[in-house]
């Protein structure tokens, strides 16, 4: 069974945890920062409502030294947290492992670069907001599009290795030999979109229910 790490627990990476844990065809370990949630999660498991309702069991920890060595990551931490993240857990990884990232933005392909031998650029669609401590809210579903990162030389199999595990396990994701398509989409989506949210302090979610906001969206 391969293992997977999920680096960056909060609503986006609880989503693709959760789902792993929930497919059962991979061991799962979520690493965060945040005690509260990675002690909920242990105690009671990880809760998506929403888009979907369930709980799933899976490894959660606040400690990298505690990860066992991953076969693939995927990094779902803020951009402003990438290198700090990817220093403390890139002993999880070997020669062998992918890193995927699924972040807003560019640039932190390089920066897991630093650490990393092989990474996977990738674009998420799907989005969420955290209830509670060990419970996050899947407000819209959407796919994943994942590609090597090109100066890295990932091998496509990989790509499509990690493709097949989270498409199986209900996260929809498509293996691209060239994924900055994808990526500057995603980019130029957010620049539009996300000012909407600041002006108005709506998440996406509630902003594309909201007529007003929604025609903005439109």
């Amino acid at each position: 069974m391969i293992r997977i790490c999920i680096i960056g627990c909060g609503a986006v990476g609880s989503l693709f945890a959760a789902h792993l844990a929930r497919a059962g065809e991979a061991e799962v370990w979520a690493y965060d920062v945040s005690h509260d949630h990675i002690q909920t999660i242990r105690q009671h498991g990880l809760r998506l409502s929403g888009a979907v309702e369930f709980t799933a069991r899976l490894s959660a920890t606040t400690e990298p030294g505690e990860v066992p060595r991953c076969d693939y990551g995927i990094v779902a931490t803020k951009a402003i947290h990438t290198r700090q993240a990817i220093a403390q857990t890139a002993g999880i990884f070997d020669d062998q492992s992918a890193v995927c990232s699924v972040q807003n933005g560019v640039g932190n392909e390089e920066i897991i670069a630093e650490q990393v031998r092989f990474i996977i650029r990738g674009t998420t669609f799907p989005a969420g907001h955290i209830i509670a401590p060990g419970h996050v809210g899947f407000d819209i579903r959407g796919d994943t599009w994942i590609g090597p990162f090109e100066p890295s030389g990932t091998p496509m199999e990989k790509v499509e290795e990690l493709a097949r595990f989270l498409t199986r396990a209900g996260m929809n994701t498509i293996a691209l030999a060239d994924a900055r398509g994808a990526q500057w989409t995603k980019l130029i989506f957010n620049a539009s979109t996300n000012p909407v949210g600041a002006l108005t302090q709506l998440d996406h979610g509630a902003a594309t229910h909201f007529a007003p906001t929604g025609q903005l969206f439109n």
